[in-house]
């Protein structure tokens, strides 16, 4: 419940505290005096589009401050979490200012939030109805949650189904994708994992080989060498010579008295020396010694491997682990197609419970509808637009998260007629009675919004006047409304009572709204029904109209 309104220095209001009743409140006035401005001030603290001027003139800067009563249970309470905001009690004080030069600044209970936040809370706090409400009734992209609203469906089971058909939709799209692209290359991979499993690389083998290559190359240049070398140290060279040498001097040396023993123990010597370097000669040659198709193998297999490595852009170290990634690469590309074949069956399934769901919600949307239509049947009669016809249709729609039905309100105003929508059929009065049946059966039980009419009776007079405001009383037995009027009829009925009146003073022009007791209310319906001139008739009149 909207409670209480305080502006300062905003259009034409200097300074002006409502406070508001539960029920019915109505504002009243002549044309002109200002009643408007009321509305573009709570839309202004309640973050809804407003005029650039709305500062008085006069003054540097305007404010508005909003209360409302926020039961424990209220939609409001989730919105002020998700923006971080806790409230200890059941008071809400809205508060935004707006600068000369069109800044605006918002709080919520002190807290400075932007004016998105507000708007998010307007939706909950407050609806505005009148003759060209584009936010509600007359939106036909709204029609489908009216009637969701209406019915009290429980819109869970289609949206999880719808999320379960997204979800389905999305992994196939996904497998299908990767499918694609992998068999793309499935040419390739094939060849590369075939070349591969053919060479069959091993980590560290490139410097093996190389290492043996190296070898087998430096042997190759100093095998020979050696073999000669060997030859001259052999029993043809060097030991063989040195052996002659000992027999000739031991055969001598019994005749030199001695003198050719140390020269003998030292050629035995060397030729121990001697006989150790030809064996280590002669096992160097040993080793030196190679298969020359050894070599041949050994450089081309290395080789090979480099050649694979500059081919794929890799070490070839790396080209075993390669090995691997593409037979993985290729072993998904085999199992892609059976995957594939399973998604599409889950896709089916998810559509087919999908569809299920929707075709349930969709039935009961159309009973509902025929239950809506015969409500706000019921409450044009009373409105005086018994010869009316009010119908709500159904039809096939796009699928989405709240089924597949397109909802929309359409109406004919005579038997025969052709029906069309609320905003092209109905002329001014009839579309405002409109917009009150149909308010009447959906906001039924939903007293958490503050509801706005302004001038919703316009065109309108006498007993059906009295039946518009009959319908509103209706509607604020279990909410607020907030109503704009000049139809007497209505502001009879209202349980809270403003006058709005505009003066000038000093050459400055001042709206001002007062409240009204029991007898100012009198004199405010008897202008309402007299005009300027207010007759003892008119007065009496208005007694009546009070009294009921």
């Amino acid at each position: 419940m909207l409670r209480t309104l305080d502006i300062r220095d905003m259009l034409l209001i200097d300074r002006l505290e409502l406070s508001f009743g539960p029920g019915l409140n109505v504002l009243t006035g002549e044309t002109g005096a200002g009643k408007s401005i009321l509305l573009d001030c709570l839309g202004f603290v309640l973050g809804w589009r407003s005029r650039a001027d709305l500062v008085r003139q006069g003054a540097s800067q305007g404010e508005v401050q909003a209360v409302f009563d926020l039961p424990p249970a209220h939609p409001a309470r989730d919105l002020l979490a998700e923006a971080g905001i806790t409230i200890d009690d059941d008071e809400l004080i809205l508060r935004r200012t707006n600068g000369l030069d069109g800044r605006k600044t918002g709080w919520i209970n002190d807290r400075r939030v932007s004016g998105e936040v507000l708007r998010r809370l307007s939706e909950v706090l407050v609806e505005l109805h009148g003759q060209h409400d584009d936010r509600g009734l007359l939106n036909p992209r709204g029609h489908r949650a009216l009637l969701d609203a209406f019915a009290g469906l429980d819109l869970g089971p289609v949206r999880a189904a719808w999320g379960a058909r997204r979800e389905a939709a999305r992994a196939l799209a996904e497998a299908e994708a990767t499918l694609e692209a992998a068999r793309q290359e499935e040419d390739f991979l094939r060849h590369a994992v075939a070349e591969l499993d053919k060479l069959a690389p091993e980590p560290g083998e490139e410097q093996r080989l190389d290492i043996a290559r190296r070898a087998m190359q430096g042997a190759e240049r100093i095998r020979d060498d050696v073999a000669r070398a060997l030859q001259m140290l052999g029993g043809d060279g060097a030991e063989g010579a040195m052996v002659d040498a000992a027999r000739w001097l031991e055969g001598a040396s019994d005749r030199a008295d001695g003198r050719l023993d140390e020269p003998l123990a030292a050629l035995s010597r060397a030729l121990i020396e001697l006989g150790e370097a030809t064996r280590g000669v002669e096992d160097t040659l040993a080793a030196l010694d190679f298969d020359p198709s050894a070599l041949e193998s050994t450089e081309e297999r290395l080789f090979a491997l480099r050649a694979l490595a500059r081919k794929h852009d890799v070490l070839a170290d790396d080209l075993a682990g390669l090995g691997d990634q593409l037979r993985d690469r290729l072993g998904r590309l085999d199992a892609g197609e059976a995957q594939v074949i399973a998604l599409r069956q889950a896709a089916r399934e998810a559509e087919a419970a999908y569809d299920a769901t929707a075709a349930a919600i969709g039935r009961d949307r159309r009973e509902a509808a025929g239950r809506l239509d015969q409500a706000v049947t019921a409450e044009l009669t009373p409105l005086r637009m018994e010869r009316a016809v009010f119908r709500t249709v159904v039809s096939d729609g796009d699928a989405g998260p709240e089924g597949r039905d397109a909802v929309a309100f359409t109406v004919a105003t005579n038997p025969g007629a052709p029906s069309g929508p609320l905003d092209k059929i109905a002329s001014g009065g009839e579309l405002s009675r409109f917009l009150l049946a149909l308010k009447v059966c959906l906001a039924r039980g939903n007293d958490a919004l503050v509801m706005i009419f302004d001038e919703i009776d316009r065109g309108v007079g006498g007993a059906t006047a009295d039946a518009v405001g009959r319908r509103l009383k209706v509607l604020a037995d279990s909410a607020q409304v907030l109503v704009i009027t000049h139809s007497p009829q209505v502001a009879a009925l209202g349980q809270t009572h403003f006058r709005v009146s505009k003066s000038v003073t000093d050459g400055m022009t001042t709206s001002t709204v007062a409240p009204l007791d029991a007898g100012e209310r009198v004199g405010e319906i008897a202008r309402m029904l007299a005009g300027d001139r207010v007759t003892d008739a008119a007065t009496e009149a208005a007694r009546v109209l009070l009294d009921g």
